[in-house]
């Protein structure tokens, strides 16, 4: 009885040629079935989990959303009538984070002001984002005397110094309130993710779905919102958890230098800029809260930034 051939000796054989079988380097072998499995979204989560300090940062943004916003429900602090009779209170049982120079509650000062400084960061990031995405995707797919006209005008707000640029919004858009400086902060905010935008677009025009799209006689516009900014999405997303914690910066810098929202409402760069004047004085409480909490926070979504970077890098190579 005559046996076949054993696996490794199997070939294909084309008249007097034999062709040996490929086999995929082992590293190889070894990620398709888990592609093939649990999915490319799957294993971008995946690997945005086994990013530490990804995790880490949306815990403390997640606390800190809790703290702000669900913090006043459970501590219940007066933050519009000032009591002068109870300022510059050390911590202590009745007040946790003390007393600042008007007598409020550092604690609840603290919630109120990151209630304004996260929902600032992150409309202003929203809208930016939004701007930029369509700004940068139309020059980038028309290109020629489009991309030209509208470029340069990204270029000369660039040349602006972004503290000028913005002190010089904040002093024109008065009074500030809340919708106010999110305008200001995002209009200084939406030129980065045009040009991140724009060179995407300019790589993804080139690509063969699209050029098949342009044959057909697809118009622009279906072109640009349906398949060049669906598949810019990745650069999207990591530019906009970075635009948060810019937004967050710089309406911090704007209560510092004196032009946030008026009292009493306040901001982290307000109670900052207000503890300064006592840091003389030993009210260490008056400084420390508001400055631990803007760096946590942005340095919290840098972190979510980098681990959507890494997740997606993943996620678009597998593509």
């Amino acid at each position: 009885m005559t046996m076949g051939p054993t696996p490794q000796e199997s070939a294909l054989s084309i008249g007097p040629i034999a062709i040996a079988p490929v086999e995929a380097p082992p590293e190889v072998q070894d990620l398709v079935p888990a592609y093939e499995t649990r999915g490319v979204w799957r294993l971008a989560l995946d690997v945005f989990l086994e990013h530490r300090l990804a995790v880490f940062g949306v815990g403390v943004v997640v606390f800190m959303v809790l703290f702000c916003f669900i913090g006043p429900l459970i501590y219940h602090t007066n933050q519009v009538d000032s009591n002068l009779n109870d300022s510059f209170l050390a911590p202590g049982a009745g007040h946790v984070l003390g007393t600042d120079q008007d007598g409020f509650d550092v604690m609840g000062r603290l919630m109120v002001g990151g209630q304004t400084s996260i929902e600032v960061g992150i409309a202003a990031a929203f809208i930016a984002t939004a701007f930029g995405v369509i700004w940068g995707a139309v020059a980038g797919f028309f290109g020629r005397f489009v991309d030209a006209v509208m470029m340069r005008l990204v270029d000369v707000f660039l040349a602006i110094p972004p503290l000028f640029l913005l002190l010089f919004l904040a002093s024109a858009f008065q009074p500030i309130t809340l919708m106010t400086l999110i305008i200001v902060v995002a209009i200084d905010a939406w030129l980065i993710p045009a040009r991140l935008v724009r060179a995407e677009t300019l790589t993804l025009r080139t690509r063969d779905y699209v050029q098949a799209v342009t044959m057909m006689g697809g118009s622009g516009a279906r072109i640009v919102f349906r398949h060049i900014v669906p598949n810019a999405i990745g650069t999207i997303m990591v530019n906009a958890t970075f635009q948060v914690a810019d937004a967050i910066i710089l309406v911090a810098a704007l209560g510092f230098l004196g032009l946030g929202i008026p009292l009493p409402a306040t901001n982290w760069g307000r109670m900052l800029s207000d503890g300064v004047t006592f840091i003389f004085d030993g009210y260490w409480w008056l400084i420390y809260p508001a400055g631990i909490a803007i760096v946590l926070t942005v340095v919290a979504f840098n972190f979510i930034g980098d681990g959507l970077r890494d997740a997606l890098e993943v996620r678009l190579q597998k593509r």
